[in-house]
């Protein structure tokens, strides 16, 4: 059985050899989805966790509750689905009960969304991330493999009038795929409250796209500066790496997320618990630290903190991923979270 300790967890808080604290945990709570995008899921058999291996919710609230206590401040709920894991309305709950926490958020797919609205605002959920590749049904429908974009529309809809905010649409850009769609993107940003985040396409785990369908931010920057000139937003403490931009007199913003042509490595501020119960310290590493296998063998808190405490250690000072070249993360994106 778990041992719940009130021994003093490391006194530093989560900070690497390079300076940096460590404030912001992303949470993968399934490695299951309802789609299969195809930058996600690999297009070969890849196994999912056996039920009995994915982390129960109460584990996971305990390793946030540690991690608060180290100095995590910010959590963000992904997958995998998150909605497709039943139970996930209380734990959302009891996730925003845990005192410290000073946002709570949640990426989605948004096919769930508008029949889940109610449920997620009564969690005490108010910001969500939806991943949305495109505006046009049948380019949806090759991208995730299933005919579904009206009931995610439907969603970032019903998110919108039940008052979530910010919504922020993700859209990684792939050349030949949807970069003709920059421009209408950019103009859901004028007349609506939206935050249109374009990401550079990763290439990583054991199946890829074509890595010459990156299209980096400088391309994004020049298609989208057609509508007009981009004014620069001044960054806030909670932000993630996105840089921030408005045209002038728009609703909402537009963000971009540069992994590969702007490495933001220097002022990485995030940790990601897998659905495993791994500890990931970086996205496109390999480096991890097994939280689940100690807390069920009795590892008191102390002992969780002081394991996490040494994987920030382990953090590298910057991933090696570059223009034209996959990286050697082998996992799927499907199975880290994101």
């Amino acid at each position: 059985m778990p041992v719940e300790s009130t021994m003093e967890l490391p006194g530093k808080g989560l900070i690497d050899r390079f300076n940096r604290r460590l404030n912001y945990l992303r949470l993968s709570i399934t490695d299951r989805c309802n789609l299969r995008c195809t930058y996600c899921v690999p297009d070969v058999f890849f196994p999912k966790l056996p039920h009995a291996e994915i982390l129960r919710y109460e584990e996971i609230l305990r390793i946030v509750k540690i991690a608060v206590r180290l100095g995590i401040s910010k959590v963000r709920v992904t997958g995998g689905e998150p909605l497709v894991r039943k139970g996930v309305y209380a734990f959302l709950k009891a996730l925003g009960g845990i005192e410290g926490l000073e946002d709570i958020s949640l990426t989605t797919n948004g096919v769930l969304l508008a029949e889940k609205i109610e449920r997620i605002l009564d969690a005490g959920i108010h910001r969500i991330n939806v991943s949305l590749d495109t505006l046009n049904r049948n380019k949806y429908e090759k991208i995730t493999g299933f005919d579904r974009f009206d009931a995610v529309w439907r969603g970032i809809r019903s998110a919108l009038e039940a008052g979530f905010y910010p919504i922020k649409l993700n859209v990684v850009v792939i050349r030949g795929l949807n970069e003709d769609e920059l421009i209408d993107f950019a103009r859901l940003s004028m007349k609506e409250p939206f935050f249109i985040r374009f990401i550079e396409y990763m290439p990583m785990g054991t199946h890829c796209m074509n890595i010459r369908q990156q299209l980096l931010a400088p391309e994004i920057l020049h298609t989208l500066e057609k509508m007009g000139p981009l004014e620069p937003i001044l960054r806030n403490k909670n932000d993630g790496p996105a840089e921030r931009y408005r045209f002038a007199g728009a609703a909402g913003e537009i963000g971009l997320i540069r992994p590969i042509s702007h490495h933001f490595c220097h002022d990485c501020n995030r940790l990601r618990l897998t659905a495993s119960g791994r500890l990931r310290v970086c996205l496109l590493s390999s480096v991890q630290e097994d939280l689940k296998g100690p807390m069920r063998s009795g590892a008191s808190d102390a002992d969780i903190g002081r394991i996490m405490a040494q994987a920030v250690l382990r953090k590298p000072h910057e991933h090696g991923l570059g223009c034209m070249k996959n990286c050697d993360v082998l996992d799927p994106m499907s199975a880290i979270g994101g």
